[in-house]
């Protein structure tokens, strides 16, 4: 399910599967200035991501998703949106989803729990950087 309200600021795809900190989260960002499309699982992430007449700027995704790792949702999910950039949050530390192969050595990942504060400053960095490299 996603928001179709006016866009007003980056479009973030937050993709968690429990409800609560779903709704949290969104909340956060939409303080924030983000505009967020939420999904509960990975097939209303992709029908997102297929469907979204707009752009999608970040897809802030979960490790721990039913069926399917946030690490390959967020490969399916470059595959239809290749300019979109991947963040993840997740209640296991980094260093142990880097060892099993979840994420890469050095992508953008915030620990669970976060505070609004710091999950901001995460899709700003990610979104500057992106930004910056690409006006190169």
């Amino acid at each position: 399910m996603w928001n179709r309200t006016e866009r007003n600021g980056p479009v973030v795809l937050l993709v968690e599967d429990d409800e609560d900190l779903r709704e949290m989260t969104a909340q956060m960002l939409q303080v924030r200035g983000f505009h967020v499309l939420s999904a509960k699982d990975p097939v209303s992430a992709m029908m997102t991501c297929r469907v979204h007449g707009g752009t999608i700027d970040v897809l802030l995704t979960d490790l721990g998703l039913p069926g399917v790792s946030g690490g390959e949702l967020s490969r399916s999910a470059a595959a239809v949106r290749p300019d979109m950039k991947i963040v993840y949050i997740s209640g296991i530390p980094e260093d142990i989803a880097v060892k099993e192969g979840m994420i890469r050595v050095g992508s953008p990942f915030l620990a669970k729990p976060f505070t609004a504060d710091a999950l901001a400053a995460t899709l700003r960095s990610v979104l500057a950087h992106s930004s910056a490299a690409s006006s190169r």
